[in-house]
């Protein structure tokens, strides 16, 4: 049995170290072939969201880096084991860079599962999948979104099994091995279900009307990106209502530590922050996910001195916005965790097709309803209060037919590819 070890640990984790020991003592216990791959000691670069490794080089990412090496042996393995601390109710952002670029693993082209549209596959088979994360204290909303967060995974990953489990850092190295023993022989045996239902998160009540408001807009197009479509229309909004406002771009801000720095300070002088970013592998990009955990970690260290909101606006390029609901949770935690009030989020389906990175007002009456879902919520914001629930109400209906959307989409996609010269290479299995 071909095992590969994805380890998303930072650096020195005493924890990780412990079930990365007890995980590799069971597995070559039941003879596996095992390969470690220690994600942080890896040159990967962020995912793009170029599409190039459909439309350019179908099955293979165009930047040359280790997250090919990567991608091939997750494809030539029998079992696949994500080791990651839980953060926020996900993986960690070195985890999260590798698993970022496993999207050519799939095909472009769409099905439907249980009424919603996923991608196809590129490969008639892909391995069994085991997450093990770890937590150094008992958190349920934490653990219900990581669990959940893996379930999303299997649905786009095609395993024929996906088990999770969430380890205490307290427990003796006996217990562990235990545990992880346990779940290895569910992944191996296609039991152990994981809970599919996300844990109920509550809103913060008003609070005091916002001076400053501050955009992170998380998403590698930058200026004309959907993201910060959404995030500017709302900015705007805000700033009719008397809200002065400021725009980060979070993946220029990671390109240094020196610029990481350039983020806390107006995280630490706003009153509300407002989250904009596109979905990645059922979650936030990775690069938006280090920025949330340098936030996090800073606030730890020098608690902040006034009350301040949080709110996520997330868009995702399948047209049924219950694919953004798992990313929503993980804002919402980050903000239970790093002391921020959760004012809510709103979701987008379809925010690729429908935007497109355009400014709102160009789109005329087809985003009549996303322009007042925002609308409502600048109101909002603006006198204290959390996203209206008739705001959220206005995006759970798909922006467009998913039927319609899927056949659109599939002539898009082969246009694209065509103008790359690739159009019979579309389901090309490279690592086969």
């Amino acid at each position: 049995m071909n095992t590969l070890i994805l380890d998303g640990s930072a650096g020195s984790d005493p924890a990780g170290d412990v079930i990365h020991s007890a995980l590799d003592e069971e597995l070559r216990t039941v003879g596996a072939t095992v390969r470690s791959v220690r994600v942080s000691e890896k040159r990967i670069g962020p995912c793009m969201g170029d599409f190039f490794c459909w439309t350019r080089s179908p099955g293979e990412c165009t930047q040359d880096d280790d997250n090919r090496e990567i991608s091939r042996a997750f494809v030539g393995s029998d079992l696949v084991v994500l080791l990651t601390p839980i953060t926020f109710g996900g993986y960690s952002s070195e985890l999260k860079q590798a698993l970022d670029h496993l999207i050519p693993n799939i095909s472009p082209f769409f099905v439907t599962l249980g009424g919603e549209t996923h991608h196809a596959r590129r490969y008639p088979e892909y391995p069994r999948i085991l997450v093990v994360g770890w937590r150094s204290a008992e958190d349920s909303v934490a653990e219900g979104v990581f669990h959940h967060m893996v379930t999303r995974n299997a649905l786009n990953m095609y395993p024929p099994a996906a088990v999770s489990c969430v380890i205490d850092t307290a427990w003796e190295p006996g217990r562990v091995r235990e545990v992880v023993a346990g779940r290895l022989q569910d992944a191996l045996e296609g039991s152990g279900r994981i809970p599919t239902v996300l844990p109920p998160v509550e809103k913060a009540s008003a609070g005091a009307p916002p001076k400053r408001a501050l955009l992170l807009t998380g998403s590698p197009r930058g200026k004309k990106s959907t993201s910060q479509a959404l995030g500017g229309f709302l900015l705007d909004r805000l700033e009719e209502r008397g809200v002065a406002t400021e725009t980060v771009r979070l993946y220029t801000v990671q390109k240094s530590l020196e610029r990481r720095a350039m983020l806390l300070h107006p995280v630490d002088e706003t009153d509300l922050v407002v989250l904009a970013f596109p979905v990645y592998v059922d979650s936030l990009p990775a690069p938006v996910v280090a920025s949330l955990e340098c936030i996090a970690f800073h606030r730890r260290q020098t608690p902040p001195r006034r009350s301040q909101r949080f709110v996520a606006l997330s868009n995702c390029g399948f047209p049924e916005p219950a694919h953004t609901e798992t990313p929503l949770a993980i804002c919402a935690q980050f903000a239970r965790e790093s002391g921020f009030a959760w004012a809510g989020g709103l979701g987008l389906g379809g925010g690729e097709g429908l935007v497109h990175g355009m400014p709102l007002e160009e789109l005329g009456g087809r985003a009549a309803r996303l322009r007042k879902a925002l609308d409502l919520t600048a109101a909002s914001l603006a006198i204290g209060g959390p996203v209206p629930a008739e705001a959220e109400a206005l995006l759970r209906k798909p922006a467009i037919a998913p039927w319609l959307y899927r056949m659109v989409g599939y002539l898009s996609w082969r246009k694209a590819a065509r103008r790359h010269g690739v159009q019979r290479a579309m389901k090309a299995t490279p690592y086969a």
